[in-house]
């Protein structure tokens, strides 16, 4: 259902089949399609509508019909995700798209959500499809096992999954050593077993400084 026709757009075929994604990113299409904003709260990705992320909201839109339809966003690298029944950790700002095969919610990330002004949630995927990753440049796979726990800045994490255990540790940043830090930074810190997408390029946050 999912393809990339380059490295920046997602093409996804659908006959009469569903779509989520970000609201906008919708640049082409071919063949007759519906499209609908999702609003209000609920379960799934309807109710991701009203967390705010760094001070906006996330809108959303649902894709229906027969044909191919194109989405992009800003440019940013695509890098497709397929899921067997486990689930993805995902930083909102980075999901450009699920099939409806996917259920999508949120967990409470605490301390790195606060510090970091990314909003206090992540989104989680779960189930059996494919989801679209955004990111500034490829992301890069990075293994964790229980001999190499991983850790990450989190201007830089993108998602993860797999059996891991994530908690937050001070530390400096590459900003901070740099002189462009004002405060403690924290970092994220992944032990256990699965991957962790990351971004050559840190987003433009307060990279955990307060």
């Amino acid at each position: 259902m999912f393809r990339l026709q380059s490295s920046k757009v997602l093409a996804v075929d659908m006959t009469g089949d569903a779509v989520k994604a970000k609201n906008g990113s919708m640049v082409a299409y071919d063949g007759e399609m519906a499209f609908r904003k999702l609003s209000g709260g609920g379960e799934g990705l309807r109710g991701m509508v009203t967390r705010r992320l760094t001070g906006e909201q996330m809108t959303l839109m649902e894709v229906k019909g027969h044909g191919t339809c194109f989405f992009a966003d800003r440019a940013s690298e695509i890098n497709l995700v397929g899921l067997r029944g486990d689930k993805l950790y995902v930083e909102s700002s980075n999901l450009l798209a699920t099939d409806g095969g996917l259920r999508t919610g949120t967990t409470f990330t605490g301390l790195r959500g606060a510090s970091q002004g990314n909003g206090l949630f992540t989104t989680t995927v779960e189930g059996h499809g494919q989801a679209a990753l955004l990111s500034d440049g490829p992301a890069v796979l990075l293994r964790v096992s229980p001999q190499y726990p991983l850790t990450v800045d989190p201007g830089a994490y993108v998602a993860h999954q797999g059996d891991l255990r994530q908690s937050f540790q001070s530390g400096v940043t590459f900003r901070t050593l740099m002189g462009e830090g004002g405060g403690e930074a924290f970092q994220i810190r992944f032990e256990g077993d699965g991957v962790v997408y990351v971004q050559p390029s840190e987003r433009n946050t307060i990279a955990g400084d307060v």
